[in-house]
């Protein structure tokens, strides 16, 4: 049972919205992993984790994610619960980066994201992604999150947009998904975000979401 969950959390966290609403199907997945290894105080306690850095809120961590990118907050919410598998020995990424080529992430990508970059631009200049949250079509986002086998380093998780412009029909709006934003690190989750322009200027106004 616990293998089979494993493999059903990989497969949600990649594959948003299979078990219905994100926040729904990782509740229910991811207590039901530590009920079954002795540890029920887990979840809980990851969940006041998150409070403290602000990436929950009364609607989970979608909620959290509202006010900073303008639409699809369940892939970018995704990469938050790939973290916390990661660190609980859950997940499976599909590439473990080496210490080097993770150094060398971590030094080049805030300068690299203060400019405007697409899907292409991410993986030519960092490799393929250890998960990809979100399908292989163009039309749509998806977040890509690099990782070391050094669980004290954070992923490094690049949010991928594509959608509308306003004034403009057609949908999508790009060939392929811009990237808004890259986030890395364990401390405040509005200090660990490095926006590139189009994410600068896509940002939601107050007026455009409830806060909680």
């Amino acid at each position: 049972m616990h293998r089979h969950l494993v493999d059903e959390l990989n497969l949600a966290l990649r594959r948003v919205g299979m078990y219905g609403r994100l926040e729904t199907g990782m509740w229910f997945l991811i207590r039901h992993l530590p009920f079954l290894e002795g540890r029920l105080e887990v979840w809980e306690e990851q969940r006041e984790r998150w409070r403290q850095r602000g990436l929950w809120s009364p609607t989970g961590v979608e909620g959290a994610f509202a006010p900073h990118f303008p639409s699809e907050h369940s892939l970018g919410a995704s990469s938050v619960y790939a973290e916390f598998a990661r660190a609980e020995g859950w997940l499976r990424p599909d590439r473990v980066l080496d210490a080097q080529a993770y150094a060398v992430l971590r030094d080049k990508v805030r300068p690299w994201a203060e400019h405007d970059r697409s899907w292409a631009d991410v993986t030519t200049a960092f490799g393929p992604p250890s998960i990809q949250i979100g399908g292989s079509n163009p039309r749509y986002g998806k977040t890509l999150g690099y990782v070391t086998d050094d669980l004290a380093q954070p992923m490094v998780a690049f949010h991928l947009w594509n959608g509308t412009d306003p004034g403009l029909p057609d949908w999508p709006g790009h060939e392929e998904p811009l990237l808004l934003a890259v986030r890395c690190g364990a401390g405040n989750f509005a200090d660990s975000l490095t926006f590139t322009p189009q994410g600068r200027n896509r940002r939601p106004g107050e007026e455009s979401w409830e806060g909680c």
